[in-house]
């Protein structure tokens, strides 16, 4: 257990369709744990760097099937918190035949939306290194606060601090808020990484991701880490980062028999928390999360996907899976 590395936000249940296509055409679907920080905690697992994870769910059949799957993951069951008033998140996977996803959600007031401010205490945040957190937790309920002030609270205590908007449309009321409240997170992130979509939602101007991806050192972060699906990954950053190498790295990513992007993003993000905590340089980094995120590819759904060291390794090596 790294008790230095802390990720929190939701963790909820993806039914993954029996094959590609609409929803409407789908008769068939498979139950997976899911979730952003949730894949991202476990991936961190996977990669022998096991965290911290701070997590709500429903006092239900989903929600104790999704605290016995972390655990069942080598995850710490001491900041997953059952919500005996709210049901778990329910979030239904489409993709098409490049397994490219979207996602239906059933989240009305649902567990992960109701997490409260203050519940990691200081004396936690004073031992942690690095703190990761996502963007659906900041679409509704008091998860918005909580989030917030978690993040604010660790970069006060001197922590290494990543955020990922994921963003989800269907969760927000309009681009306006999203932008906004993402603008909040990142004014106490040191690390960002988004696509270049995600940049764009964010207002960050540029005609191409690299561009973009320097306009948003101006919000707050030291680093920004863009990933560009099958053309690789790049990475930028200011003064204050404290990674060896150049101030700007690219990656080309690696071939991988793509069966399912689910997760592919928040394996990088695992992996690039790994190589950054183990002091590895910006490009080596970069390299290392971009053998991530195409080795969860490889296989159906997001948390089963993750890769350990060793399947990172035979996707490095040119081993295509």
């Amino acid at each position: 257990m790294n008790a230095d590395i802390l990720v929190a936000g939701e963790t909820l249940v993806d039914f993954l369709p029996e094959r590609p296509g609409p929803i409407t055409d789908v008769s068939g679907f498979e139950r997976r744990a899911g979730g952003a920080p949730a894949n991202v905690a476990v991936a961190l697992a996977r990669l022998e760097c096991t965290p911290l994870f701070w997590t709500r769910v429903g006092d239900d059949p989903f929600g104790r099937y999704l605290r016995d799957t972390l655990a069942e993951r080598g995850l710490s069951d001491r900041f997953v918190e059952l919500d005996p008033a709210a049901k778990t998140t329910l979030a239904f996977v489409t993709h098409d035949d490049t397994g490219d996803r979207s996602f239906s959600f059933y989240r009305e007031d649902t567990a992960d939306t109701r997490l409260e401010p203050g519940q990691i205490a200081d004396s936690v945040l004073e031992d942690c290194e690095w703190v990761h957190a996502g963007g659906v937790a900041l679409s509704s309920g008091r998860s918005r606060a909580a989030t917030l002030d978690l993040l604010e609270r660790a970069t006060a205590a001197g922590v290494t601090t990543s955020f990922d908007p994921n963003a989800r449309p269907e969760l927000w009321p309009d681009e306006a808020t999203f932008r906004s409240v993402c603008r909040d997170a990142l004014a106490h992130a040191d690390v960002l990484k988004a696509t270049g979509g995600e940049l764009e939602a964010l207002g960050f101007a540029g005609e191409t991701v690299a561009e973009r991806a320097r306009g948003a050192l101006e919000a707050g972060p030291h680093t920004v880490l863009a990933t560009r699906g099958s053309a690789g990954a790049l990475a930028v950053t200011g003064e204050a980062a404290p990674w060896s190498g150049p101030r700007t790295a690219t990656h080309p990513g690696y071939d991988a028999d793509v069966v399912d992007t689910t997760g592919a993003g928040d394996a990088f993000v695992g992996g690039a928390i790994v190589a950054l905590h183990e002091g590895r340089g910006l490009e080596e980094a970069i390299a290392f999360a971009n053998a991530v995120g195409a080795a969860a590819t490889t296989a159906p759904g997001a948390m089963t996907a993750l890769p350990d060291r060793e399947t990172v390794s035979s996707i490095r090596d040119g081993d295509v899976m």
